[in-house]
């Protein structure tokens, strides 16, 4: 019997059964005696196969969206006035945007939490089996325009429109030049009514043709990304300057205390 248990766990882990052999494994170490019927037995074996090939799926999903933030939706923070609405926000985090191919803008000055409540609601998108890839927009702009050097621009664009969601942050932070306004309206046209996009910015919304510069192309870029679009605007303090001068006031009271 023990010859026998150990050419299945071999064959299991051969055939990449990596929940089966988990569960099989552990269940021969504990030396268990409860007697289980065979529909039990496989019941728990699928069950097991399954919920670690989600899981091992989750993980390549957050991998390959290479988030700057790991964030997610438990940890936003709705006590401190930051003008987020909790119902908004827990309603997008239901994805139903996505399958909508609606979009999301997040503004607010900088430090306010734009990127951590982008993040956020990409880390729930991967849970729930979307595809994502999140971008500072400066650098994704200068790697298009490298990949248009060598030869890949194509291969790019199309990696960028199989997303299901897009994100980019720091949207506005420096002027588009000419090239740049070109492939951004391409990276917009590609995902109109095919994929959603979560754009943060520091810039509001009603600035945004001063930064594309192009006034047709600022038109037809933004007709696409604003129409049915969510916005979120985030006022208040600085989230940065709030936790570090929370950290000087409980280290001064340390201080004071030990003295």
């Amino acid at each position: 019997m023990k010859i026998m248990n150990e050419a299945t766990l071999e064959t299991m882990h051969k055939m990449n059964l990596l929940g089966m052999y988990r569960v099989f494994k552990t269940s021969l170490e504990s030396g268990k005696k409860e007697k289980c019927t065979t529909d039990e037995m496989i019941s728990n074996l699928v069950q097991s196969e399954w919920d670690d090939r989600q899981n091992r799926g989750i993980e390549r999903l957050v991998k390959n969206a290479r988030f700057r933030y790991k964030a997610s939706m438990e940890e936003l923070n709705f006590k401190i006035d930051r003008n987020m609405d909790k119902n908004q926000i827990m309603r997008l985090g239901e994805c139903k945007f996505i399958d909508k191919k609606e979009n999301i803008l997040i503004t607010g000055s900088t430090g306010i939490g734009k990127s951590q409540t982008a993040s956020a609601i990409g880390h729930q998108a991967c849970y729930l089996g979307y595809k994502v890839a999140y971008y500072n927009t400066v650098k994704l702009i200068g790697k298009l325009k490298i990949a248009r050097a060598d030869g890949s621009y194509i291969k790019e664009l199309a990696r960028l429109e199989r997303q299901d969601v897009l994100i980019l942050d720091d949207f506005g932070i420096q002027p588009f030049d000419a090239q740049g306004r070109s492939m951004l309206m391409e990276i917009i046209e590609d995902r109109h009514g095919k994929g959603s996009v979560i754009i943060t910015s520091q810039v509001p919304v009603n600035k945004w043709h001063d930064v594309i510069g192009d006034k047709t192309l600022a038109d037809a870029i933004l007709d696409r990304i604003i129409h049915q679009a969510h916005r979120i605007e985030l006022k208040g303090e600085s989230m940065r300057k709030r936790n570090l001068n929370g950290e000087k006031s409980s280290t001064k009271q340390e201080a004071v205390t030990t003295a």
